[in-house]
């Protein structure tokens, strides 16, 4: 009697597993046509708004606009920070709020960004490193000894006529987490001039402490630059 149930049984259970798998490649084909029309909508609103800016495939400009497509960046930078980028823009620097544009082609412009990435979106683990622990006098030393030579002298950037972005101000900070930070230092960027700082190739082989170092005067740094700039 069991066994014959069990005979009944095994075809049925069979095609549930047929339906069940049926239906989730129905899922996955959803999503990979609306991700390639997303992405075609945000290269179209990239192209009308941004690419004045960050240049063609968004590969940036030294000392004008950062390049967006980098895949460092990518693999560390969260939804959050890109899209609170564009919403808010960056105050004392030539980036201009995009809240006029909305979230869905907020979106859409980041979905565009993602298809650039050549690995996995490492954000939620870098962004979930513990805050930096350190001595900001040492590190306003290591800061302008390193890095204030592309960054200037406050970390303003373009604005200071540096090639680098302008990260003593809030509104990089106020977005970007300690790990993100941290891994910018360590890894740099690829294809740009902000080359890693840490180990036997770095440009400086910092250790550890030295960038929990900057990092933590960086925060000062952006504290100060927010009062003089509401004086």
């Amino acid at each position: 009697m069991m066994r014959r149930k069990n005979v009944f049984l095994y075809p049925l259970g069979l095609l549930c597993a047929m339906g069940l798998a049926a239906s989730l490649y129905a899922a996955d084909a959803a999503p990979a046509s609306a991700d390639s029309s997303k992405v075609a909508e945000g290269k179209q609103l990239f192209e009308q708004n941004c690419v004045f800016c960050h240049q063609k495939d968004a590969i940036g400009k030294p000392g004008f606009a950062p390049s967006l497509s980098n895949p460092e960046f990518l693999s560390i930078a969260s939804d959050k920070f890109i899209l609170g980028t564009m919403r808010d823009g960056r105050v004392g620097t030539g980036m201009p709020p995009f809240a006029h544009l909305g979230r869905e082609k907020g979106r859409a412009i980041l979905a565009y960004l993602r298809s650039f990435a050549k690995g996995p979106n490492r954000s939620a683990e870098v962004d979930a490193e513990p805050d930096a622990h350190g001595d900001p006098r040492l590190g306003e030393q290591w800061f302008h000894y390193i890095c204030s030579n592309c960054h200037g002298p406050k970390g303003d950037g373009y604005a200071a006529g540096s090639t680098g972005t302008a990260i003593g101000k809030m509104g990089f900070l106020s977005k970007a987490s300690d790990g993100f930070i941290r891994e910018t230092i360590k890894k740099g960027r690829s294809n740009t001039r902000m080359k890693g700082f840490s180990g036997a190739d770095g440009l400086a082989n910092l250790d550890d402490q030295e960038i929990e170092d900057i990092i933590v005067y960086l925060r000062e740094l952006g504290s100060e630059n927010s009062s003089s700039d509401k004086k």
